[in-house]
């Protein structure tokens, strides 16, 4: 089965573009204020507008107030909800839009225990662990922790870039990747040719 790709924190419309015309099956954009990534209301409207059929338009958010991704999603139409801190499964699963829910992988966490809270979720996101940081540490983790098992359901994301990601899918088999930093040529600005360096990582990984 094909490897899906998210590429994450799209901040302009051209960084859509390049992600679409390479092959991405999904962007991400962050409605998180402190991330250098967050993106406003009017224009994270006007790159899904933008969006051909079949991407998937992704918001994230971290332990953001039910009004809040209410008043997201009354003037941006996301396909997809990603809550990236320490938000229930009731609330994940009460904000009206399929979600995904992003786990750190902090020392013993248990993933199997993971699936079973949030199983109302379309999948895991699978991040690295940073003390205070809830995500975009650019960092990897170990992939041998990820049971053969729960491959279907899980998104890895965690300092992927082109040099590392044939190797990450090979090891962890999972449904889908997520990156962001790694194809960047500075924070919040994608750079296309990376974005299709990424993709040939991909691709190799799945021949």
């Amino acid at each position: 089965m094909r490897t899906r790709v998210k590429i994450c924190g799209i901040t302009r419309p051209e960084d859509a573009a390049a992600a679409v015309e390479a092959g991405a099956d999904a962007i991400g954009l962050v409605f998180y204020q402190p991330s250098p990534r967050a993106i406003s209301l009017s224009r994270a409207a006007q790159i899904i507008h933008n969006l051909p059929p079949f991407v998937t338009a992704v918001g994230l958010f971290v332990n953001a107030a039910a009004d809040e991704v209410a008043e997201v999603l009354k003037s941006v139409p996301l396909d997809l909800l990603q809550f990236h801190g320490d938000e229930s499964p009731a609330f994940c699963a009460g904000q009206g839009r399929p979600y995904i829910k992003a786990v750190r992988m902090r020392p013993g966490v248990d993933l199997a225990e993971q699936d079973r809270l949030y199983h109302s979720a379309q999948g895991l996101l699978l991040d690295s662990y940073q003390p205070g940081k809830p995500g975009g540490t650019g960092a990897t983790f170990d992939w041998e922790r990820i049971p053969a098992s729960m491959g279907s359901r899980i998104i890895l994301a965690g300092g992927l870039s082109p040099d590392n990601v044939e190797d990450a899918i090979r090891q962890s088999s999972p449904y889908a990747v997520d990156v962001s930093g790694g194809v960047e040529r500075e924070k919040g600005i994608k750079d296309a040719e990376k974005i299709r360096a990424f993709m040939r990582g991909v691709e190799r990984a799945n021949r």
